[in-house]
């Protein structure tokens, strides 16, 4: 069944930014993104869809198929945290723009977002398998991975693949992902709580309950706080990527005095990070 919609975005909005981010993070068979779309495959309470989302002027148009119109909703929200809607890019560029170290910054790219999550047991695989490599690295393990376990469907005219359900990891994962074996083993033990319901990962996860898996340290539990839980005010001072960043426009870059300067841009540390990840892409070759 064919469902379409029109969001609207608020202004200034970059979701270029937003698209170059999910670019390099794509898993083949999974999604696909353009300079102008991003699509891919969901579950959804009636069955898979398959959605594409193309920037048009002022909006995001959503053209997609769904197993029951009733999914409609459920698939409309998904991108709207996908694209980070909600949050007031206004309100956030003023905030931002009050510090002068990041007021050019904020020039640059105003409207920044901080990309949300499809699915949050997703959201937390990727999360681990990205522990302390590459986004190459990450995204070829991951599309194995989907290759391997994930869900064949025949949707929107051709075959396409839903991520691993926790189930399938849980009972499969050993064989098919690659790495230290402590993290394939913390991997599989994540998906098995979730899987068996003793684990329920969505917006509202305690911290304290990611914590307390297995491999699971501060990195990971405040990254799936950022991009699951939406919260607006974390930064991730143990990124690598993130403290090349703040080095690159002359901020603090050990966790520890990065994290104490940043409280200057409080509530909206989320944002900050989105700015210094895309000053690490800019900076020249070899900056630190």
């Amino acid at each position: 069944m064919r469902h379409e919609t029109r969001i609207p975005l608020p202004r200034p909005f970059d979701a270029a930014g937003v698209l170059a981010w999910m670019g390099p993070r794509a898993v083949a068979g999974v999604e696909e993104v353009t300079a102008t779309s991003f699509a891919r495959t969901m579950r959804l309470p009636s069955g898979p869809a398959w959605s594409v989302v193309t920037v048009v002027e002022g909006a995001l148009l959503v053209e997609a198929e769904v197993a029951d119109e009733v999914d409609g909703g459920e698939l409309e929200r998904r991108v709207r945290l996908l694209f980070d809607v909600a949050t007031d890019p206004a309100r956030v560029d003023a905030a931002l723009s009050a510090i002068p170290e990041i007021a050019p910054l904020v020039a640059r790219t105003p409207g920044i977002r901080v990309p949300g999550a499809a699915d949050p047991f997703e959201m937390l695989v990727r999360a681990m398998v990205g522990q302390q490599i590459s986004v190459a690295a990450a995204r070829t393990h991951l599309t194995r991975l989907a290759e391997a376990l994930g869900e064949r469907v025949r949707i929107a005219g051709r075959e396409r693949t839903l991520f691993p359900t926790a189930r399938a990891l849980a009972d499969r994962g050993s064989e098919v992902l690659r790495g230290p074996q402590s993290r394939v083993r913390a991997i599989v033990e994540a998906a098995r709580a979730v899987a068996d319901g003793e684990l329920v990962l969505d917006s509202q996860t305690p911290r304290a309950s990611l914590l307390a898996l297995r491999g699971v340290g501060p990195w990971t539990a405040d990254y799936l706080a950022m991009r699951v839980g939406r919260d607006p005010d974390v930064i991730l001072t143990g990124d690598l990527a993130l403290r090349a960043g703040a080095a690159a426009v002359g901020l603090p870059s050990s966790p520890a005095e990065l994290f104490a300067w940043s409280a200057v841009s409080a509530p909206w540390r989320s944002y900050l990070s989105s700015h210094l990840w895309r000053a690490a892409l800019s900076a020249p070759k070899g900056s630190s």
